[in-house]
């Protein structure tokens, strides 16, 4: 039982601080680092021959390195409980996104309400990857909640998952898959050799946190539409996996996700998830964030649960 209290306590201190800090701008961040050593990586060897094998050789040197260096300060961390219990409440807190991620959704309808579509399009330009210049109201509501409910499976579920089977190490592993996809993972000239084994890292890693996410999603909302929309339409999707919390919060509301976009200069065609095509509401933001915050809580609870119920039954054998 001390083994499961050495995971729940972190885990519940970095859930604390995640839920009250959110992610200020310039604060130090381990996601960052992550940026910089993959910017590095693809600036030496994203040219040349073997652009694919070069890239899937980063991809996995990236990732095990993360997973040894968090797993190596922990066990220098054994002998000093007290700073083991800081550096990995630290690191669970770096870990999720639930809190940055509301925050960042709330500021775009504020933006679009308060400001105008100017400076909403530039406050999400902030959490999309799609072009935003041309966007209409309902465009930039409709972005910003499918981006919503993705990141609650990228930044929410995904990471508590992996703390689950590997604690911080594994946490911040997936951390570093998550930010390789985001960054080289895409179909471009430039990315679509060097960046196709961290794309595909990245859809194995989210395949049961995507799908665990909907479930959750439905349960935190008790909706049963959802459950249809996410029969009908989660397999429509481009992405094996981001389809299933979007389409799930399609359902929860009853609109339209989806459709063509813009991303990087070309345009993409996107199916669309739902059928009802109605005005987002401003004050739908509000169920959204109830969401979230029930889905981050409930998967918590579901570690802490877990955890003890393993240590518990590992302590009777």
């Amino acid at each position: 039982m001390e083994n499961a209290f050495l995971l729940v306590l972190p885990l519940l201190l970095g859930y604390f601080l995640d839920l009250c800090l959110g992610d200020p701008d310039g604060w130090p961040h381990p996601v960052r680092v992550f940026g910089s050593a993959i910017q590095q990586a693809e600036k030496k060897w994203n040219n040349g021959k073997y652009r694919k094998l070069k890239g899937s050789l980063v991809a996995f040197c990236l990732v095990l390195a993360t997973c040894f260096f968090f797993y190596t300060i922990q066990l220098a961390l054994v002998g000093t409980p007290a700073l083991w219990l800081i550096f990995n409440a630290v690191m669970v807190y770096y870990g999720l996104a639930n809190r940055g991620l509301i925050d960042e959704g709330r500021k775009v309808f504020t933006a679009l309400e308060n400001k105008g579509l100017v400076d909403a399009r530039q406050q999400l330009s902030r959490i999309v990857g799609r072009d935003t210049t041309q966007l209409s109201a309902q465009q930039i509501r409709i972005a910003t909640l499918e981006t919503l409910s993705e990141n609650l499976s990228d930044g929410v579920v995904a990471p508590l998952f992996y703390y689950l089977l590997g604690g911080v190490p594994a946490m911040m592993a997936y951390k570093m898959i998550n930010t390789l996809d985001s960054m080289i993972g895409y179909r471009n000239d430039r990315y679509e050799l060097f960046g196709k084994f961290a794309a595909r890292l990245d859809d194995v890693a989210n395949y049961i946190p995507a799908r665990l996410t909907a479930l959750l999603m439905v349960l935190a909302s008790f909706n049963s539409r959802a459950i249809v929309f996410i029969r009908l339409y989660a397999h429509q999707h481009t992405s094996p996996n981001a389809g299933y919390p979007e389409a799930a919060l399609a359902g929860i509301l009853n609109c339209r996700f989806g459709g063509p976009n813009i991303y990087h200069g070309v345009r993409k065609e996107k199916p669309f998830i739902g059928r009802f095509e109605r005005e987002i509401q401003p004050q739908e933001i509000q169920t959204v964030i109830r969401i979230n915050h029930t889905v981050c809580l409930v998967m918590v609870l579901l570690n802490v649960i877990i955890l003890y119920i393993y240590h518990w039954n590992i302590g009777l054998l």
